[in-house]
């Protein structure tokens, strides 16, 4: 499969979400997911504002993207900060740089093995609603071309979060948002749960969860709900999976 192809996949693959009962925490995994796959990028992470503004980590490939992401927001200092207030890439941020601007961030950076990190919003007609960080290991670029391409697609999930359904719905985006962060508390306890059932790493947890939740055709939260529960057993989610 050319990469031409391999684009218009994924961009249909996040279109796809734009119907009436599109799960939110999927959506932002599989931006994570298909920005590692098309940029030089070893992991990604995602913010999202809550009803209050306040930005709070949704999703990540990795535990260390999720562990830099805790970092830049409890000591409000990253590139993921800067791109969330202007609205504006923040991109090709290098150890020099980075240790300049943000000292402690760069610290934390550099101690997890990552040499170089990007931000883009997500955001749309001005409103900006979270970003998208990537975290590379090795100190590659992004080209022009490949950051108007990581901004496309953080464009299409945007159109997701704030697509007309909220409006129709006489539903506002805060609490569509903020139902999703909620979500995310029970996905991250659930996680913790199933790894210690099914001896497993919490990173391979969420990958069981998400297989189990698509064959079934069920909700992230409702599964992950489940699982904190025991009414899906940490049997039955492997058992897919052999």
């Amino acid at each position: 499969m050319s990469r031409e192809q391999r684009l218009a996949e994924v961009f249909v693959e996040l279109a796809d979400t734009l119907v009436d009962d599109f799960d939110v925490i999927d959506l932002m995994h599989t931006l994570c997911e298909r920005s590692v796959e098309l940029l030089p990028a070893d992991a990604a992470g995602l913010i999202l504002a809550d009803h209050r503004g306040i930005l709070q980590v949704m999703a990540s490939t990795t535990t260390e993207a999720r562990v830099l992401e805790l970092f830049a927001l409890q000591n409000d200092e990253g590139p993921c900060l800067d791109c969330y207030s202007i609205g504006q890439p923040v991109v090709n941020v290098g150890p020099d740089e980075a240790k300049q601007r943000w000292p402690r961030f760069h610290a934390a950076l550099t101690e997890l093995g990552f040499r170089r990190t990007h931000a883009l919003p997500l955001r749309l007609r001005g409103q900006v609603v979270g970003v998208l960080n990537l975290f590379c290991r090795e100190p590659a670029t992004l080209r022009p071309t490949e950051v108007k391409l990581a901004q496309a697609l953080c464009d299409i999930a945007t159109v997701g979060l704030l697509q007309e359904r909220a409006v129709r719905q006489g539903q506002l985006l805060a609490e569509q948002l903020q139902s999703a962060l909620n979500s995310r508390i029970v996905l991250e306890q659930a996680k913790g749960i199933l790894s210690e059932r099914a001896g497993v790493t919490v990173d391979e947890a969420f990958t069981l969860m998400r297989a189990y939740a698509r064959r079934n055709q069920r909700p992230l939260a409702t599964v992950a709900a489940a699982v904190i529960d025991g009414t899906v057993e940490a049997e039955l989610l492997n058992h897919g999976q052999n």
